[in-house]
């Protein structure tokens, strides 16, 4: 044997494999020293392809570069720690995507909604449908634990209600802009249910959230020991970068938005795909693997996480900024909304999954998709 493997090795984590921390940093540090000259030519069309391309692209890799090593840490300290460990950190990536956007350009006020929104579309339709459709492609039915289930629903249900269905009828001093006191009880609302259901998910309830099946399978594959510290120290190192960046693609999306007149939706549906597409795919791969279990505490835990926690954080953005922001859906958007929560309660009632499931997500998928274009 020879010593030059551990020479790219660290406590296990290879630095060979973390070259990509090197090119986010990088290019931050390029878009520090030259932000004029490569933000002076957007009207281009071909560099303004190049610019939001390269910094899409960077940031998505930096947050897919997260997600791995959340999986890392999920394997060491097993569910429901690493799932939330996950949903946590790709939430704080859409808290601050969002607010760059906000602070940056011309007030938006729909962007935090149409976020929201699309985040909600793309993990209960897309990653859903996608997930329960290539699990069931190999076996006939898959199986969850209906407690963690029935417990996410629970709290995803009125919180979305609360968040963004709520608003539409009730119409405050500034339109549908909600007041003060209003947004500061929807604010506790969200923040203290969320943190009653981390209560009861990394509390007396952790059996909700893993099934015999799936102890056993992260059983076999979890190494004998390992530091978990090398994994989220490069966590947070690969997040450091995505707090600049993000508002350096504000630029582009605001350039979009107010330039070309855009759909305003445009801004929300990036950053879901964002924040979405690394937590899909590990979601994917889950169900792929036979490990539903996981697959059901990304998925839900991600949309639970993103309606508790990006609520609350917008609402401070919107008071210390002075941006007003409109939560309440309306027309087909509501309509899209109330069916996915309805279909997705159906989805998870029995605690089994098959392949018709996630076809029907995904054609739900498909009619928010072109609703989009249609407005």
């Amino acid at each position: 044997m020879t010593d030059e493997p551990a020479a790219r090795t660290i406590n296990g984590v290879s630095l060979r494999g973390e070259w990509f921390l090197a090119v986010s940093i990088a290019t931050s540090l390029i878009f520090i020293a030259f932000p004029e000259p490569l933000f002076a030519r957007l009207s281009d069309p071909f560099w303004f392809t190049v610019v939001f391309g390269w910094l899409f692209a960077v940031v998505l890799g930096s947050a897919l570069s997260v997600v791995r090593h959340a999986d890392r840490l999920a394997e060491r300290l097993k569910e429901p720690y690493g799932t939330l460990i996950l949903t946590l950190a790709i939430t704080s990536i859409e808290v601050m995507a969002i607010s760059a956007v906000m602070i940056h350009g011309e007030n938006n006020p729909t962007l935090a909604r149409d976020t929201l929104f699309a985040v909600v579309m793309i993990i209960l339709n897309g990653m859903v449908g996608l997930s329960l459709l290539l699990g069931a492609w190999r076996r006939p039915e898959q199986q969850h634990n209906l407690q963690g289930a029935n417990a996410y629903l629970g709290v995803i249900v009125p919180l979305a209600t609360l968040s963004l269905v709520m608003p539409t009828f009730i119409a405050g001093p500034d339109g549908q802009h909600p007041s003060a006191p209003r947004q500061l009880i929807l604010g506790i609302v969200s923040v203290g249910l969320y943190a009653t259901f981390l209560f009861l998910q990394a509390g007396r309830h952790q059996d909700y959230f893993a099934s015999d099946g799936n102890r056993q399978h992260h059983g076999e594959h979890v190494p004998p020991h390992g530091p978990v510290w090398p994994h989220a120290l490069l966590l947070f190192a690969y997040m450091g970068p995505v707090v600049f960046l993000v508002e350096q693609l504000a630029r582009p999306i605001d350039y979009i938005i107010e330039t070309l007149h855009a759909p305003t939706a445009f801004g929300g549906v990036v950053m879901a795909v964002l924040v979405a597409t690394p937590e899909a795919i590990s979601a994917v791969r889950a169900s792929i693997a036979d490990n539903l279990q996981r697959s059901v505490n990304i998925f839900l835990g991600s949309v639970l996480s993103t309606i508790g926690l990006t609520v609350p954080a917008m609402l401070v953005v919107s008071r210390l900024y002075g941006h007003p922001v409109t939560l309440g859906l309306e027309h087909s958007d509501l309509v899209m909304l109330l069916l996915t929560l309805a279909v997705s309660i159906i989805t998870f009632a029995s605690g089994r999954t098959h392949l018709m499931q996630g076809a029907v997500h995904l054609v739900l998928f498909l009619a928010y998709v072109l609703l989009i274009f249609q407005q």
